[in-house]
């Protein structure tokens, strides 16, 4: 089907053409070009002399004078402490004649007890001597009984004065003493060993630097105080303090015990290895098994107990030892107390020991305050391994010598 065409629609006619208006410049014309005036030409600048600086004369530089200088004014040195009371009865002044015992040292029975006592630890050190000797012989070829006589010749050097200074020293922890310090114990020393018919100079003073009252007797000449008793104490207390050290050393007390100390040694030594290497493999084995564990606890045990069979019971007498020597320890105390008596120092141990009493109080009376507990007195088994009686007891035998003649 064809669709009709579209209509055609009428045609306007454009509008006219209108003229375009002038076109204006943009900028402004540039002005003329006027003619420039000519510059006045270059004069030379005439030279004017110029005027010098004047040379002034050098002179020398006055020195100061010197001054003398004003020297600080010295410090007055800090007050010296109040030294202790000299409240001690000398008998025997310098100058006077002394009469000495023929035999100043002994041994008493605490000494030899001591000595007895230390047989089985001696036993047992001889043990491992000869182990150690025998294992050094198959190592170096060195035969077992030269190293076993040289340990048992080791002993007298308890009586060797330089192995005393390096005990004392390194220790006990001793100090030599100042001059001040000498100064002020050599008289009360003297006086004690006076009255003692003993030569004071075969003996060596030492000072350990501590605010506690000791005092010791070891090896075979050292005499020892802490320096709060040469400070504090009067000079009569110093001396009863001095005079029992001394019936330590004559006695016997001092060098038997280090003497026992010195062989008992080895064994001791040993025992503690062996208990550390057995403690080490039981807690070792029971990480991996409790049964492992159990088998060498029974490993240990009859190891135990075929070196008890072997050596006749010898190191069930270890497990005693200790309370024995304590024993013999506070005998021997009372024995030193005795001495220091008999030469007239009883009053003044005594009242030594009745301030230490009332120093313990008051400790325990500070702890109390501080921690709000009472002091816990320690036990029966503390006190029997106890070196040193306790103060009541030392004063219960000090009373026949307080006690006035008649």
């Amino acid at each position: 089907m064809n669709q009709p065409p579209e209509p055609q629609y009428p045609q306007y006619p454009q509008g006219p053409q209108y003229p375009q208006g002038p076109q204006y410049p943009q900028s402004p014309p540039p002005p003329p070009a006027y003619p420039q005036q000519p510059q006045a030409p270059a004069y030379p600048q005439p030279a004017y002399p110029q005027s010098q600086q004047p040379v002034h004369p050098q002179y020398p530089q006055p020195q100061q004078p010197a001054y003398p200088q004003h020297q600080a004014a010295p410090t007055a040195p800090l007050p010296a402490p109040a030294a202790p009371l000299d409240d001690l009865e000398y008998q025997n002044p310098p100058g006077t004649r002394v009469h000495r015992k023929a035999y100043q040292r002994s041994a008493d029975a605490t000494a030899f007890g001591q000595l007895v006592l230390h047989v089985p630890g001696f036993l047992m050190s001889l043990m491992v001597v000869l182990l150690l000797a025998a294992i050094l012989e198959a190592v170096s070829g060195l035969p077992y009984w030269v190293s076993t006589l040289l340990w048992i010749a080791s002993g007298a050097l308890v009586f060797h004065r330089p192995s005393e200074s390096f005990f004392a020293r390194h220790l006990l922890r001793l100090q030599r003493p100042l001059a001040h310090e000498l100064a002020a114990l050599a008289p009360v020393w003297r006086e004690v060993t006076d009255r003692a018919g003993v030569d004071g100079e075969r003996y060596e003073l030492w000072i350990e630097d501590t605010d506690h009252l000791n005092a010791y007797a070891a090896a075979g000449h050292i005499v020892g105080v802490t320096r709060y008793a040469l400070e504090k104490l009067p000079r009569s207390q110093l001396a009863a303090v001095l005079a029992h050290e001394l019936g330590h050393h004559t006695g016997g007390h001092a060098w038997s015990g280090l003497l026992g100390w010195w062989y008992a040694l080895p064994g001791r030594i040993a025992w503690q290895f062996v208990r550390a290497v057995t403690f080490f493999v039981i807690r070792f084995t029971s990480f991996f098994s409790y049964v492992a564990a159990g088998l060498m606890i029974i490993f240990v045990g009859l190891f135990t107990i075929l070196t008890i069979t072997a050596t006749y019971g010898l190191p069930l007498l270890l497990l005693v030892m200790p309370y024995l020597m304590a024993a013999v320890g506070r005998r021997a105390e009372l024995r030193a107390d005795a001495h220091a008596a008999a030469l007239g120092f009883a009053p003044m141990l005594a009242q030594m020991l009745h301030g230490v009493m009332v120093q313990e109080e008051q400790e325990k009376q500070a702890v109390l305050a501080r921690t709000g507990k009472p002091f816990t007195e320690p036990g029966t088994l503390s006190r029997l391994l106890s070196t040193h009686p306790d103060h009541r007891t030392r004063l219960h035998h000090l009373q026949p010598y307080l006690q006035p003649t008649r």
